[in-house]
């Protein structure tokens, strides 16, 4: 196993990694940098479309087009303009929440959620949050609130159920998911994560079923089995605060992670020099599954 920096220091929140296999890139947003990048590991080059809001996470949609969860708002960004084609804004009444990370379910429905305001990373007022699906006809539904920092996603190989991390809570749930309506219910508690192991952060899921965690402040990604909550593997990173991972490449044997800055003083950033930057894993011996898209 390799852990090596592709990207680096090229922001100050990266979140969201989602590898686009129609053109074989790697999507990932700077939240607080209000861009969306494109790296292209055949060429090394990482392309940035900067916009004039927070960006919670991109997905590419079938047509073509990317689809932002931007600060409060939906939206179609045309990569070449930087363009932003608004679709559905929510929350009017909260003006300081913004959504927090986001994923297409197996039908094509795109799922984001919202986070209260933040003094610094990780400290939020609490309970802020609610959690949205745009569906593809691009009606919005609130499904639950009382959401601290909404977070990691990620769906069942049988598509039965939706795993999903509110980081606050120190667990990740598992609620039934009806892949045809896309209503979910009877949520529950299926891993522990200790807060010696870090906050839960951003998630995927592998070609056997296990889930793949970003633990923010603890430098690492966990390998979780979520039918018996045992965690079955820990990866180590060079910068503290590990926010979200997927599998790419051609294969689908790569574990792309990226890595927040923000908040971190100058001491600690000369500790951590790759802070801010995007990493990928080889050699695991296991692989990813394409990630769904909008549409």
């Amino acid at each position: 196993m390799a852990v090596e920096v592709v990207v680096r220091n090229c922001g100050k929140l990266l979140e969201g990694p989602h590898w686009d296999s129609a053109s074989d890139t790697l999507l990932f947003v700077d939240i607080s940098g209000r861009a969306v990048h494109r790296y292209d590991p055949n060429t090394g080059k990482n392309k940035t479309v900067q916009l004039g809001e927070n960006v919670g996470a991109v997905v590419p949609t079938k047509d073509g087009r990317l689809l932002i969860a931007g600060r409060h708002t939906f939206s179609y960004l045309d990569w070449e303009s930087g363009k932003l084609e608004p679709i559905a804004a929510v929350e009017p009444d909260k003006p300081n929440n913004r959504f927090n990370d986001g994923k297409c379910d197996p039908m094509g429905r795109f799922w984001a959620g919202t986070m209260g305001p933040e003094e610094r990373p990780a400290e939020v007022l609490l309970h802020q949050g609610t959690l949205y699906c745009l569906h593809t006809d691009l009606t919005v539904k609130p499904h639950f609130d009382q959401i601290s920092i909404s977070n990691g996603m990620a769906w069942s190989l049988d598509h039965k159920t939706l795993y999903y991390i509110d980081t606050l809570l120190e667990y990740v749930d598992a609620l039934d998911y009806d892949k045809e309506t896309g209503e979910i219910k009877n949520r529950r508690h299926i891993i522990h994560a200790p807060v010696e192991e870090g906050l839960l952060d951003g998630m995927c899921i592998d070609a056997e079923g296990m889930l793949w965690i970003a633990m923010f402040q603890k430098s690492r990604v966990n390998r979780y089995n979520p039918n018996t909550g045992e965690k079955l593997q820990t990866i180590m990173f060079p910068a503290t605060n590990i926010t979200s991972c997927c599998f790419g490449g051609p294969n689908y044997d790569v574990l792309y992670v990226t890595a927040s800055a923000e908040g971190l003083t100058d001491g600690e950033l000369k500790e951590q020099p790759l802070a801010g930057s995007v990493f990928k894993v080889t050699g695991l011996g296991v692989r990813g599954l394409p990630a769904n898209v909008f549409g």
